[in-house]
Parts: structure tokens; C-alpha cells; sequence
């Protein structure tokens, strides 16, 4: 055997999991095997054996499935996983009914697989870390715990009590298992866990049942009731339809995981098990599985290592960090900043308006001090850390300074040259500007190569991404900085080049102006809304457009027309940007700030937002008729076009960087595992298909030149 050790000594057996060259513990087709051989070593020497212990000679006790494994399955290998599923399941009865204490010894993280090994043991005993985590995390990877997980942790915490653990992939520390009943024993370190076992196993490797599950006992019921219990069934007469409301049935795993959990609580054990054995191996060949666990494993995990960050460069944590401009983004950065450690200096033109800042801070943890999940101390000593103020003398010393002033070139510039002097030595300045290019506002910079773009999305404390932006002159140091403070501050970095609208904004405004371009075609507003709620996208693009305010959009168009014309040439605008801006320059809709956009904002508390209703007598069309599938293909093949363009043109330079990006920047949805994944999880010659057959009916948006076809093609991720 490779993967595990076996060892039987004084009656003790020891299955140390140990895969060679590898950090962790995966349940890789060697594992597979290798279970089966232990487990058959066990049955042989059963007499000798008083004991069993489950260990890891790793840092964590066990990962889980091995991924890189499943992306290669095809749909027809769905018998053969199901084939394979239930026989690592029948490993894991055959040690847990063999009459033997069973022990599992979790020196560190267990997750998806890994928690369902855990389960094995009769008896759990952990380290006593808040560091280490258990749980079943499938469901945000486009799968469901397929190795007893669903079954063992229904009839341990009852229909109800596992769902968030289930169906929200809830994770959990060493002490809120102990106080589940997950775990029986916590010890405060690695060298504690042998002696607990044995003592465990001593006292209980006689009598009647000394290995035994609760679910093996004939008197067994499931905590609350099974779906028969009125209370659990009137849940579960609904349960279906808020999922659905939920997922939009774009995301099959939810659904699937509730099936096997209410199906599953109506039979017995061993027929629950091969319930949840069925669903898995139809859903882990599916391909939204393949684009989540693609995009959520593997893209996420490449940013986190810092694949998109340049070599060589020392790690960087700026002690004081400044920010020009206490408006609603530069307040969020104070925030989010201060509730990370950072010294922060918020400036604005006046006092007031950097005390404005400041008070946003005091808006998003109050609401937690009153509820008593934030200290008063805490809060206070955050607020301390943010030093709100109108003097530009403030900023002396700072590692950092990022300006968040309005989208004009001109005050960039200006804040630019009064705020850089100030830099503390080997200090480096950042825009946070979502479309203007960084090369161009680097030129108000004495030191180019030491400006940066770092592009926050709104609101801060809520948004995950953050975009650095690399100008041309911008060097490795300065752009490996920027991406250890974005991961300082807790959130998520992707690197692009220079460019308009970089990639983010890019490939969102391309989403919004189809939207608007589809409204300007004739079709009723409320279908343009939906198209994009049931491709996934978390709203329709005509209210994103009210949030991000109709008259920004027109300042950008504005603003790129005189780039152009300064460069000698003429802006062409689109069907979509003519129509937003003739909603703000003719009829004086401005967005949601303004109170009127695509849609109405009444004033009265509890009241609704509606579409406006002169929509239908200025742009719809009577009798128009449309295709929804045809819409939902415009809005996802718009972005994905748009995104394998700035491929094509080294704006992006990674997949990563572009599924990541997409998602948690602008919204794509999670089901296509991102922009680009949307693409390879289609089929590239599918894809060119599609997009060929919708520019030649929508226009150039659409076009893939040979070049971007290129990209594509090169940028295909192996498995």
C-alpha cells in the first residue's frame, strides 16, 4: 500500500493515511485501492485486534476527493463512479460494524471526504484549534457529499439541524462540533490524541456493542422526526420551491443533496447510502460540477498562492495606509482597512465630509455591537485606527496612499501631485479609478513606475474582488505589493494590464448595454430583467444600470469620445450606450441616487422600486416576439466575447485571474464557473458556433477574429 500504513501492535490497528508527494490526504484512485486492501487486512486479523485508529501523517487529517480526478470524468463513467463510490462505502461499514472500537484521531482540517472518513470512527477526538475546520463544503464546488456524508450527518443532527451543514456547506471549528456532538473529545495538541484514543478504546472494547454507530441500534430514531412528522413536513412542502427561488435551477447540487437527505431519512441506512451514491455519480460528471469545482478549487487556490503575482519580491504589509477622498467607496476601503489592524488616513476637501467617511465604519459595525457579536471595545478601537481629516499633512509617512475622488482626470491628477510627495520612502501611489487607464493618470506621477491601479467594487466591505491594475510603466515590486495588500485586507486580487475599463468594467458594461440595447429593440423592459435573473446573473442588467447610475455611464461615454478625439479618431457608440444616454440627456433619468432610472423610486418606507412605466410607450414595440433562451445566450455570450478579447489583447493574462474576475466582480454566474470557463464548459468550436450565428444577427459584439479565437485556444486549461 502507498497511501496508508497499516499497523497492528498490542492489539491496536493503526491506518495512518499518508499520500507520497502530496501536502494532503485525497481520496485518489491509489487511496481507493489501498482502502480496500487495508480493510481486508483488518478482517483477517480481526481476532487479534481490540482497537481501530484512524490517523493522518500530514498537517491536516484529510482533504478529500481528488479533484484533478473528477474533471476527467465523462458523462458515460457516471456507472463506474457509482461502482466505485459504494465500494469505498462498503470499506467504511465493514470497519465501522466489525465489533471494534473505532477511533478517529483528527489532528487538523477534515473537509468533504475528509469529514466523511472522520465519520468512520465511532469515537472523534480533535485538536483543540480554531484554526482547523470540518464540514462538507460540495455544494459550493457544484457537488454533494457523496461518501455517507449526506446520510451520517442527517441522522446525527436530525432533517433540520443539518441542513446549513448540508445544503449551505456550512463550516465548523474543533468546539462547535464538540457542542453538535460531532466530535466526543477535544485535546489542546497532536500528542494528545493517542492517549485519548486508547484510553477510549480500553473502556470500551468490551461488552455488548463496543463498536457501534447510534444508527446501528434498532431503537435508533432520527433527532426531530422523519418526514412523516408533520413539523418536518409542512418544511418540506415548501423547502423545494425556496431553493428553486434560489438556485433558479441553474445549480442542480442543492436539489440534488435534499433529495438524498429526504429520501434517505425514509429508509434504512444501507439503502440511504446507495440513495446518495446514485445522485453523486450523476452529478459529479454534470458540467456545471466540472466548471464550480474548476473555477471555486483550482482558479481560487492559484490566486491564493499568488500565481498572478510577480516572483522575487519580499513579502509587503503597509503599516499606514491613506485615502484621498471620504466618499461612499473611500469610506468602505477606511473600513475595511481598519477592521484588518491598518492605520488608515481618510482625507477630504473638509472635515465634515471626512467625518461623513468615517461614520461609515460606525454604520456597518453598529448594527453588530447591538446585537452583541461586536464588542463595544472593538469597535471603538477600529474607529481609532481610522483618522479622518481635511489636512494633506495627515498623509506624511504613509506606505500607501489610494485616491477614491470622482471619475476626472483632471482632480486625479491634481490630488495625485499634492498627496505623492508625502509617500513614506519606497512608498507607492494607487488610483481607484473602474475605467480610466492607468498609464494615462500615471502621468501626473513623478515616479510612473510606482503607480498602480487598485480597483474596489462597491459596497467595499461587502464585495470580495479587487482588480490591480498594471500600467505600463508600473514595476513587478509595486504590483507584488498591491497584491499582498489586497490579500492584508482580506480580499480577493486578480492582476490585469492596462486598458479602458481594464477588464472588469469592460466586460460589465457589456452586460448593461446589451440589456439597454435590447430595450432600445422593442422588447418590454420586464423581459430584458429576466433574461438576465434566469441566466443567472444576481439582477437584471437595467437595474444594475440604475445602481451604477445611468449618468456615470454617460460621463464614461463622454469622457472616451474626448479621449478619442484627442487620439484623432471618433467613438462609435453602441445601440445600448445611445439609449442610456438619451434616458438621462432626454428625460432626466439619472439612476437609482436620483430617485429615477429604468425604474421608479417611491419614497414611502416599505414601498418598491417598479419599472418606470413610460418605458413601454417610448421604446416597446407591440406584437415583438422573442425567445428568452435567444436572450439569456446574448447577455452570457456579450461578457464572454468581451473577456476572450482582452485575452486576446493581454489585458488578462490568466484563466484564473478571468473566471475569478467575472464572478465575484461583476457577477457571471457561479454555475458557469466564470467567463472563460463558460466558454471551455461549452466546447471552444460549440462556443464560436453560437457566438458566429449571434453576431450575425445582433452585430460586431459578438465577432471572435481569428486572433481571439487563438487565444482561446492556447489558454485551455489540461486535466
Amino acid at each position: 500500500m502507498k497511501t496508508i500504513k497499516y499497523e497492528l501492535q498490542d492489539g491496536i490497528a493503526t491506518l495512518t493515511f499518508d499520500e507520497p508527494g502530496s501536502p494532503v490526504n485525497t481520496m485518489c484512485e491509489q487511496w481507493q485501492n489501498d482502502l480496500s486492501e487495508v480493510t481486508a487486512q483488518v478482517l483477517k486479523d480481526k481476532d487479534a485486534i481490540r482497537g481501530i485508529l484512524l490517523a493522518s501523517a500530514k498537517t491536516t487529517f484529510f482533504a478529500g476527493a481528488d479533484l484533478k480526478a473528477t474533471m476527467r470524468l465523462q458523462p458515460s463513467d457516471a456507472p463506474r463512479v457509482f461502482r466505485e463510490i459504494e465500494l469505498t462505502k462498503k470499506n467504511f461499514r465493514t470497519l465501522e460494524t466489525l465489533g471494534k472500537p473505532v477511533v478517529s484521531c483528527l489532528n487538523g482540517s477534515a473537509l468533504g471526504g475528509g469529514w466523511e472518513l472522520a465519520l468512520v470512527g465511532h469515537y472523534r477526538v480533535a485538536v483543540d484549534d480554531p484554526k482547523i475546520q470540518f464540514g462538507l463544503p460540495e455544494i459550493t464546488l457544484g457537488l454533494i457529499p457523496g461518501a455517507s456524508g449526506i446520510t451520517k450527518m442527517t441522522r446525527l443532527l436530525g432533517l433540520m439541524g443539518a441542513q446549513p451543514y448540508i445544503l449551505e456547506s456550512k463550516l465548523f471549528g474543533p468546539r462547535e462540533a464538540l457542542q453538535l456532538g460531532l466530535i466526543h473529545d477535544l485535546v489542546d495538541d497532536a500528542s494528545g490524541l493517542l492517549p485519548a484514543a486508547l484510553s477510549w478504546i480500553t473502556k470500551h472494547a468490551s461488552g455488548e456493542a463496543p463498536g457501534h454507530h447510534p444508527w446501528d441500534d434498532k431503537n435508533y430514531r432520527i433527532p426531530g422526526g422523519t418526514p412523516s412528522n408533520p413539523k418536518i413536513a409542512a418544511m418540506l412542502a415548501v423547502a423545494p420551491a425556496v431553493l428553486k427561488r434560489k438556485t433558479r435551477g441553474l445549480y442542480p447540487a442543492p436539489e440534488y443533496a435534499l433529495a438524498a437527505m429526504v429520501e434517505g431519512a425514509q429508509v434504512d441506512f444501507d439503502t440511504a447510502l446507495r440513495i446518495e451514491s446514485r445522485y453523486l455519480a450523476k452529478l459529479i460528471v454534470s458540467p456545471v460540477a466540472k466548471n464550480m469545482i474548476n473555477t471555486f478549487f483550482f482558479n481560487m487556490n492559484a490566486i491564493k498562492s499568488g500565481q498572478s503575482r510577480p516572483k522575487d519580491v519580499p513579502r509587503f504589509k503597509p503599516k499606514k495606509v491613506g485615502i484621498l477622498g471620504a466618499g461612499m467607496m473611500g469610506g468602505g476601503i477606511a473600513y475595511v482597512q481598519a477592521s484588518r489592524g491598518m492605520a488608515t488616513v481618510l482625507k477630504d476637501v473638509t472635515q465634515d465630509k471626512a467625518e461623513a467617511g468615517k461614520a461609515y465604519s460606525v454604520k456597518v459595525t453598529q448594527p453588530r455591537v447591538d446585537k452583541g457579536r461586536m464588542d463595544a471595545h472593538e469597535q471603538a478601537a477600529l474607529l481609532a485606527r481610522i483618522t479622518a481629516t481635511d489636512s494633506a499633512q495627515a498623509l506624511q509617512g504613509c506606505d500607501l496612499i489610494i485616491e477614491a475622488v470622482f471619475e476626472n482626470r483632471e482632480l486625479k491628477a491634481r490630488v495625485t501631485q499634492e498627496a505623492e510627495p508625502l509617500l513614506a520612502p519606497g512608498g507607492f501611489f494607487a488610483s481607484n479609478t473602474s475605467t480610466l487607464p492607468i498609464t494615462g493618470l500615471a502621468k501626473a506621477s513623478k515616479r510612473p513606475e510606482k503607480f498602480v491601479g487598485i480597483h474596489f467594487f462597491s459596497p467595499v466591505d461587502k464585495m470580495k474582488l479587487v482588480e490591480i491594475i498594471r500600467g505600463k510603466q508600473t514595476d513587478d515590486e509595486t504590483v507584488a505589493r498591491a497584491f499582498d495588500y489586497v490579500q492584508a485586507i482580506g480580499k480577493i486580487p486578480i492582476v490585469v494590464n492596462d486598458s479602458r475599463g481594464f477588464f472588469t468594467s469592460r466586460v460589465f458594461g457589456t452586460f448593461v448595454m446589451e440589456g439597454a440595447a435590447m430595450v432600445g429593440e422593442g422588447l418590454p423592459a420586464a423581459v430584458v430583467e429576466q433574461a438576465g435573473i434566469q441566466a443567472g446573473m444576481p439582477v437584471g442588467p437595467l437595474a444594475v444600470l440604475d445602481e451604477t447610475a445611468l449618468s456615470l455611464s454617460v460621463h464614461v461615454m463622454d469622457q472616451t469620445r474626448a479621449d478619442y478625439r484627442a487620439e484623432g479618431n471618433t467613438y462609435i457608440a453602441t445601440a445600448g450606450e445611445l439609449l442610456v444616454e438619451r434616458m438621462v440627456k432626454e428625460f432626466d433619468r439619472n439612476g437609482r441616487a436620483a430617485g429615477a432610472g429604468f425604474y421608479e423610486y417611491p419614497v414611502e418606507k416599505g414601498a418598491r422600486k417598479f419599472l418606470w412605466p413610460e418605458l413601454k410607450n417610448l421604446f416597446e414595440k407591440p406584437g415583438i416576439r422573442w425567445d428568452m433562451a435567444e436572450l439569456k445566450d446574448r447577455l452570457l455570450y456579450r461578457q464572454a466575447v468581451e473577456t476572450a478579447r482582452c485575452l486576446s489583447e493581454n489585458v488578462l493574462t490568466t484563466v484564473h485571474d478571468a473566471n475569478i474576475g467575472s464572478i465575484f466582480g461583476i457577477g457571471f454566474p457561479a454555475w458557469t464557473g466564470g467567463a472563460l470557463q463558460f466558454i471551455y464548459g461549452t466546447g471552444i468550436d460549440a462556443f464560436c458556433a453560437r457566438a458566429a450565428q449571434l453576431s450575425e444577427k445582433y452585430g460586431p459584439g459578438f465577432a471572435l477574429t481569428a486572433k481571439v479565437k487563438d487565444a482561446i485556444r492556447s489558454h485551455q486549461p489540461t486535466w
